[in-house]
Parts: C-alpha cells; structure tokens; sequence
C-alpha cells in the first residue's frame, strides 16, 4: 500500500495537469488516508493461522509475524498522526475561504511515505541484506526530511551534519555484516539462530563465536548511533534543533521505533535468553560442550561456582576452570548496559543546562533511550515486556508534546503577525510623505513573512501561555509530568515495569542510577511547567494591551465604507491564519487523555506487550 502510494503521488506531482490542480492540503490529507488503510491492511493479515510462528517472505529476506504486524500498526498510526499536526493556513477573499499548506507539505508527504516504507521493511527484515537496505531506504528520508526547508541555514546545516554520520553509522553497520558473513558464511537471521545454538565442536564454537560477537558489537553499534544513544549521541540536539519543528516531530519518533525492534530481534535471538545459555569448556586434551539454557539465574556474578554445583569438576578441569569459559554474546549486554548508563546520566545531567526547548527534547530522548537500552539488556520475559510497554508510552507522550508545542506556535504566529502587520501598514501611512526613509518596515514585506511559520525555540517563549491558551497548556503538562515519571500518568508505570525487571535480575547500580537521574530530570520538566503558570510582567502585559486595543482599532476601521487602500490590505492579509484544526486538536485529547487515564483501564496495553513478549521466547 506504501510503495503504491509513493508512485501514484510521484506520478501527480510530475504530471502538470495534476500537479497544479491537486492543492497541497489534498496531498497531505491523502498520506494521512494512506496510513490509516496501510495499518487496517496489516491488522487484517493477523488472521492468518501461520502469523504465530512467522510467515516467510522473499526468499526468506523478510518474515511477517505478529509482533512486526502489531508495531507496523502503530508506526503507521503515528505517522498519520503526525501528518495531521501539518500547519493549515486559512485565507479568506470576499466570499471565499480557502485551506490551504505552505510549499514544503507536498514533499514532506512523499519523503515520509519513503522513510515509512524503509520502517516498515526494517521491522519485518530476516537477513542482513535486507536490514541493511531497510535502515538506507529510511535513513535516505530522513536525510532529505532534515533539509527540506532549503531556505533555512540551520535545517541545512543540520542536515549535512545528519548525513555525514549518518553514513558513518550506515558503514559500520555494513562492516558488522561483512564480518558475520565472512566467519559464517551466511547472512540470513534464521541460519545465524540455528549456528548459535547448534556447533559440532568446542573449537568450531569458539571461533564462530568471535566472529558473530564482533559483528554483531558494530551491528548494534551501527544502530545505537542512529537512534542517539550515548556516547552516540552527539549529532542529535544539533539536528533536532536546527530542522523546524515538524520535520523533528518525525525524527525522534519513528525511525526509533523500527529499529529498537530490530534491536529486540537481534538480542533475543542472537542474544542469551534468561542468562548465560552456552558454555564452552576447552582444556588441553578435549573440549565440551554444556548447554545450561535457564540453569541458572541471569544476574549470577560467579558463575563458577554454579558450575562446580553442576558437577563440573568431574570433567578434571579444576582450578583452571574460571580462565576456559566463553560466555555466549556477553560482549552484546555489556555493550547495551554501557550505553544505557551513559543515556541515562548524560540526558539527565546535560538537559539541566539547556535554554532551547528542541535541545531539551533531545537530552530528554537520550535519557528515555537509556531505559529502553536497560530493558533489552537484561533479555528475559518480563523486560521484554517492559520494553515493548515503554516505547508505546514514549511514542505516545512524546508525540503530544510536539502535537502541543505546534499548535501552540501556531497560534502564537498568528497573533504576532497580526500585530506586526497592523504596525506595518500604519507606519507606511505616516511616513508616506517622507520618501528617503527606507528602514521601516513596510507592508509588502510583512505580507512576506505572513506564510512563514517562526518555532517556538526558547524555554522562556513558554511563559505566560496558560493565561492564553489554557486547555493547550494543561495538555503540556500532563505530558511532561507523563515524561518525568510521575504517578499514576503512563510514563511512572513504563520506568516502574524498567526498574523493577532489572532489580529482579539483579542489576542493582545501574536500577540505583536510572532512580536518581529520573529524579533530576524532573526538575527541567518542572522548569517549563513553571513558566507556563507564571504570568508575565506588568509592562509586558501593559505592552500587549496597548497593542490588542490597536489591533481592536484597526480591525473596526476596515469595517467602515470610507477606508482606503492600505486599510483594506491590512485587512485582507490579517485574515490569513495559520489555524489549529480539529483534527490535530481532537488528536491532542485524545492522547492526554490516554496519558492521563492510563491506570484506569490498564489491562489494553500490557496484556498485549505480555503476549508479545511471551510470543518472541515460546513461538
């Protein structure tokens, strides 16, 4: 249904006939119709009797199963939704209204149709090949996303800087799978499954395994510096905040999900399931292999001793037992635990110093990547559950903030634009007569900047707002109290379900690490909820009346049959609104309200991320 899409759209815009009789508010509407049909399509597929165990695709280079449906679902529900925030500018003629989007919409829906459509194939990929091509086709998207506003230096530099590295991750994620290919002799997941689980002997084990572990240590690496985990993660605040806000709406949301999926995939099925599977033990005269799959618990620092319970004496290795053991992917869940504490502290520690929201946001992403990484580290039922539920809560708190945050610029564009061009015209009347003043600005270049859409790019710019936008400023906060973990919002049971999975499993520091940092976090959450209850000074407030009682003055002076020319300018350009729809507002209900009532209807989510999990170790 995607790649469909993605022609019939490429075919209209390259057609003059319907490229300039399609408005672009038609094109951005259609996307959004295209996800909402693609995800009824993949729901429909989970009645096949064969979805349990995975269906084939390819020649084995995909496989659809159950879990792929289900989040490729979600991802295209996102991504209608954030479709839908898209800024619509109302203009009014004489007896006419129209809607329309500015220039950049068009291409904004094809180059997420085509980063969709690499997210999709990313989740249900079954080879390296065909990983590889996924994560190129989305991240070539998400390349041409960053630098869609041309006109704008930060988003192109931005841009650059997101396709540079990004291709440094891209060659280390193509170097990992040479080097799996090169010791295994093949690429396709299902026969990398059966060699890690299956080897003849010790000494084939041992160095089949070096070979799989390096790989897959760049693979994941590769993939950790895409989803901007730290110490990866310092193109992130930089792209974030230099691409305007909607474009950032999409990177931070659903190129994550694809590939923490693919993650999952690699780690549960390459990785140790329940602790230390395999145990290799090679001595001078023979070499054995013990297969101890959940003999004994996951966390266990000394393992041999638990070999010594088992009786591993008897096989005459002694004292020199502890320096033969190969710990099957260890190197992995090292990795994943390394790069979560450093997620955890940096976007904890470094979001206190930010004063630019988009930056905070990242920090803020690095932060929640942290918990996630922590989940998929410890790899047993419960986390995996744990991990899937926290992703779910993350996409949705996360998307209405920015939901939020655009329909607050919206609005405030509008307002400020009317004022600025109301100041405009009435400066050009005054200073008609004088004819060498030329810094004043003038209408025609107000007009100008009447399309354009200025973010909202400064933590400060917050104050003040709940006494304009009340509704839009509660939703905000929710949100944000969401993010930092307070109870009973969604966001304090995905940390609490993270925490208590590794305490179980006895990941005690890094469980100790992650309470604290959350708890600093807090304080920058807290931060903007305080300036969007604090009202603003006298003289700002005094400022913004004299200029609401001169807008007032100017809009009756155009209701009058004698006004002139300028005045009926003023009024027609004033009319042009970037307006907040129903649709984006019913959206942002809609996902507060699942934020805020979460723990009222509990069961719809996580019996459905148990399931998930159950099915990925027993199907």
């Amino acid at each position: 249904m995607i790649t469909s899409a993605i022609l019939i759209l490429i075919v209209a815009k390259a057609l003059p006939g319907l490229n300039t009789h399609i408005s672009s508010i038609h094109v951005t509407r259609i996307t959004s119709i295209v996800y909402l049909f693609a995800g009824a399509l993949s729901l429909n597929t989970l009645n096949l009797e064969s979805i349990g165990s995975g269906i084939g695709l390819y020649s084995g280079l995909f496989q659809v199963t159950a879990i792929s449906q289900l989040i490729e679902i979600f991802l295209f529900m996102i991504g209608g939704g954030i479709l839908i925030a898209w800024p619509q500018i109302k203009q009014n003629f004489e007896n006419l209204t129209l809607l329309l989007t500015d220039k950049h919409s068009t291409d904004y829906s094809l180059v997420v149709l085509f980063s969709s459509l690499g997210s999709s194939l990313l989740i249900s990929s079954y080879d390296l090949i065909s990983v590889y091509l996924s994560i190129e086709l989305q991240s070539f998207g998400l390349y041409v996303l960053s630098t869609l506003y041309r006109d704008s230096e930060s988003s192109t530099n931005a841009g650059l800087k997101y396709f540079l590295l990004g291709g440094l991750s891209s060659c280390i994620i193509l170097l990992g799978t040479g080097i799996i290919y090169s010791y295994t002799g093949t690429t396709n997941l299902e026969s990398l499954y059966i060699i890690n689980s299956i080897i003849d002997t010790a000494q084939m084990q041992q160095y089949i395994i070096q070979g799989i572990s390096l790989g897959l240590s760049l693979i994941f690496i590769g993939f950790l510096f895409k989803i901007a985990a730290a110490p990866l993660h310092n193109w992130s605040p930089d792209v974030y905040d230099g691409t305007p806000t909607i474009v950032t709406t999409w990177l931070t949301i659903i190129p994550k999900i694809a590939i923490l999926i693919i993650l999952l995939e690699l780690q549960v099925k390459l990785g140790v399931i329940g602790g230390i599977k395999t145990i290799i033990i090679n001595s001078e005269a023979s070499g054995y292999l013990l297969n101890l799959s959940q003999s004994f618990p996951p966390h266990t620092t000394s393992s041999f001793s638990f070999l010594r319970k088992l009786g591993a004496e008897s096989f005459g290795f002694g004292e020199n037992l502890d320096k033969s053991l190969i710990f099957n992917n260890n190197i992995i869940k090292t990795l994943l635990l390394i790069s979560a504490t450093l997620s955890l502290i940096i976007g904890s520690l470094l979001g206190l110093a930010q004063i630019r929201i988009k930056r905070l946001l990242a920090y803020s992403t690095i932060s929640h990547i942290g918990f996630i990484l922590l989940a998929l580290a410890v790899n047993t039922e419960q986390s995996i559950d744990s991990f899937i539920f926290y992703i779910i809560q993350y996409t949705i708190t996360n998307l209405n903030i920015f939901l939020v945050i655009l329909g607050l610029t919206y609005i405030i564009n509008t307002s400020s634009r009317k004022k600025d061009c109301l100041l405009a015209g009435e400066t050009e009347n005054k200073i008609s007569i004088n004819s060498n003043i030329l810094s004043v600005p003038s209408l025609s270049n107000c007009q100008g900047r009447g399309g354009a859409n200025k973010d909202i790019s400064f933590i400060s710019e917050f104050k003040g707002l709940f006494f304009n936008n009340p509704l839009l400023c509660l939703s905000l906060a929710v949100s944000l109290f969401s993010m930092a973990g307070i109870p009973p919002l969604i966001g304090f049971f995905s940390k609490q379900l993270v925490l208590y999975s590794a305490l179980q499993n006895g990941y005690y520091f890094i469980s100790v690490i992650a309470i604290i940092v959350s708890v600093i976090s807090c304080s920058y959450y807290l931060q903007i909820i305080k300036l969007l209850f604090t009202p603003a000074t006298a003289t700002a407030l005094q400022k913004e009346k004299e200029q609401d009682l001169t807008l007032a003055g100017e809009l009756e002076i155009t209701d009058c049959k004698t006004k002139t020319k300028k005045e009926a300018d003023i009024y027609s350009l004033v009319k042009n609104e970037i307006i907040l729809t129903n649709t984006h507002s019913y959206l942002i209900s809609t996902l507060t309200f699942s934020i805020l009532l979460f723990f009222i209807k509990p069961s719809l989510i996580l019996n459905s991320t148990q399931l998930l999990s159950l099915s990925l170790f027993y199907i």
